[in-house]
């Protein structure tokens, strides 16, 4: 018989422990696995919804996070960039919150407030917008874009319409000259076929009608029984022309919609007027009409073109 052993309490915490399965791994593979995944470079909303907790913390370690003004600095010319590309519609404002400075976008559709430590809250889908932004902001290796000077969002009134007039005017001429071809295919038959014998004299050899013209002598035929192929080809080329018609019409109507459309957004942020969007809580209107006054005590008024003095973005 063998030697019956027994298994302490100190042996059977040693099994456990060698029998637990893989061990787990580092942070720099899975840091190294999450860079992978991502594409921190176009980095947005649906990517941080499929972060999984792990991943957040290993991606964006704490203790290499850029905090503070230089955080404040950076998402602020970040956003400026955004808004004068139109990825994003906001306006982008430095404020103060219980004597601590942050950032506030705000938009027709919602707000978000920046703060130093790299939180962020609100609602809308401004929101949504800003907290990539912040996200990527933090991080050192994340180049954040210069920020454009002077105005980054335009005025109501210099929003134009037609941004594709030309390929509009090629679209509306072809489709002019392929009704005017329609035209005369559907009508044209009706006028020539009674107007070639009186014009022209019966062909010798039958059938045709001889024309004389500066250049000699032409021979033409009626149309005669091939009136209903021109009917169908004419129906055919008036058809393609009324399509790019309307394809242009629907265009210009689209330009001047979406035109209009953008100025009303526009002064719904606009500076002079003095409103708010109803997106904006009371007490960061508040906050903003304060931080508006201290800018205009510290700095000077900008002039647009038309000499008219208006405040700072």
């Amino acid at each position: 018989m063998g030697d019956a052993r027994s298994t302490g309490p100190d042996e059977l915490d040693e099994q456990a422990d060698g029998s637990s399965g893989e061990e787990s791994p580092s942070v720099e593979e899975l840091r190294k696995r999450v860079e992978e995944k991502y594409d921190f470079d176009n980095f947005g909303p649906a990517d941080m919804a499929k972060m999984t907790p792990e991943e957040w913390d290993v991606a964006f370690d704490p203790d290499s996070w850029i905090t503070g003004d230089e955080l404040l600095a950076r998402v602020e010319a970040d956003l400026r960039w955004q808004v004068a590309t139109r990825e994003v519609f906001a306006r982008v404002e430095r404020v103060e919150e219980n004597g601590e400075e942050c950032l506030l976008a705000y938009s027709d559709e919602g707000y978000a407030v920046i703060y130093a430590d790299g939180s962020v809250e609100g609602s809308g889908t401004i929101l949504r917008d800003v907290k990539p932004t912040v996200a990527l902001c933090s991080m050192d290796d994340y180049e954040p874009h210069d920020a454009p000077a002077g105005r980054v969002l335009p005025r109501p009134d210099d929003v134009r319409e037609g941004t594709g007039k030309l390929g509009n005017t090629v679209l509306l001429t072809v489709g002019s000259l392929n009704v005017f071809a329609g035209l005369i295919l559907l009508f044209g038959p009706f006028i020539y076929d009674p107007l070639l014998p009186t014009l022209c004299t019966p062909a010798a050899s039958g059938g045709g009608f001889v024309c004389g013209t500066p250049l000699g002598e032409v021979t033409l035929f009626p149309v005669g029984r091939a009136v209903l192929l021109t009917i169908i080809v004419g129906l055919g080329f008036l058809a393609f022309g009324l399509f790019l018609s309307v394809i242009v019409a629907n265009a210009r109507l689209s330009d001047r919609f979406r035109a209009e459309e953008y100025r009303d957004r526009l002064r719904a942020l606009d500076l002079e007027s003095g409103s708010y969007p109803a997106a904006l809580p009371e007490e960061w209107r508040d906050r903003l009409d304060a931080a508006r006054r201290a800018r205009q005590l510290d700095t000077p008024t900008e002039r647009d073109e038309t000499g008219k003095s208006s405040p700072q973005e």
